[in-house]
């Protein structure tokens, strides 16, 4: 099977890439556990603290997003604006890893990550939505 042949053609695309990105995200809590010998939190150190808030965020944003992704390119959302959103996810959340990653604090690029994602979550959910009650 190829991805020719799948009813989907987008969705694919940014669901693979986001299990590359989760996969990076993961590896780094691995690396970082074994690096401070803590097996389960963080042991109160703030570079795994900010690793394991990373990858938690990505697994509490992305997965929906890509389903409400997936749906409306089922309900026939042109390729364009679908791309448009997949890549602005996978963007932003890479935006937002990078900015965690560097301090706990206020950062741009965890700034530019969240709002990015708050508006691929806002646009793909309306529109969803509208395509279910019209």
């Amino acid at each position: 099977m190829s991805i020719t042949t799948l009813p989907l053609y987008a969705a694919p695309l940014y669901a693979a890439l986001c299990g590359l990105l989760l996969l990076v995200l993961s590896v780094r809590v691995v690396l970082l556990r074994n690096k401070y010998k803590v097996g389960i939190g963080d042991g109160g150190h703030g570079e795994l603290n900010r690793a394991v808030r990373v990858q938690a965020n990505f697994v509490e944003y992305v997965p929906l997003t890509l389903l409400l992704l997936a749906l409306l390119e089922l309900a026939g959302a042109p390729a364009l604006a679908l791309h448009g959103l997949g890549a602005a996810l996978v963007l932003s959340r890479l935006a937002h890893a990078i900015g965690y990653s560097q301090s706990a604090g206020a950062s741009a690029g965890r700034a530019a990550g969240v709002l990015l994602t708050f508006l691929v979550l806002l646009i793909a959910s309306a529109w969803l939505l509208y395509l279910a009650i019209t």
